[in-house]
């Protein structure tokens, strides 16, 4: 039977680290790089300070260029719009190399809804 979107990110969100805004805004105070993986338009309508927007549709490709992504040992923060799209970017981020890849549990609406 074959999976569903659903399946996917469930089993994305069941092997990657996922970590809470408080979390978040700890790894943020020190530094570490943020990487917002969605839609251009989505990311006009605003980012947390400091990210980098590399839509989750072309990650793969651009990742290795972005220069704040350079050190694949170097922690770094995933988030999406709630959590999805970015729990299949940090399994994609580890297939590749990086060794320290969070996700932010209920993405970005849930930032908003802390601020």
């Amino acid at each position: 039977m074959a999976k569903t979107v659903e399946d996917l990110v469930r089993a994305a969100r069941a092997a990657v680290s996922e970590i809470d805004v408080a979390r978040a805004r700890e790894l943020q105070a020190t530094g570490v790089t943020f990487v917002d993986v969605r839609e251009p338009a989505e990311c006009e309508k605003g980012i947390i300070e400091g990210a980098v927007c590399i839509p989750r549709g072309v990650l793969e490709w651009k990742a290795g260029a972005e220069s704040r992504l350079a050190d694949r040992a170097a922690p770094v923060v995933v988030y999406c719009q709630s959590g999805g799209r970015s729990a299949l970017a940090a399994v994609a981020l580890g297939e590749l190399g990086w060794s320290d890849v969070k996700s932010l549990a209920g993405g970005y609406a849930a930032w908003r809804a802390d601020d």
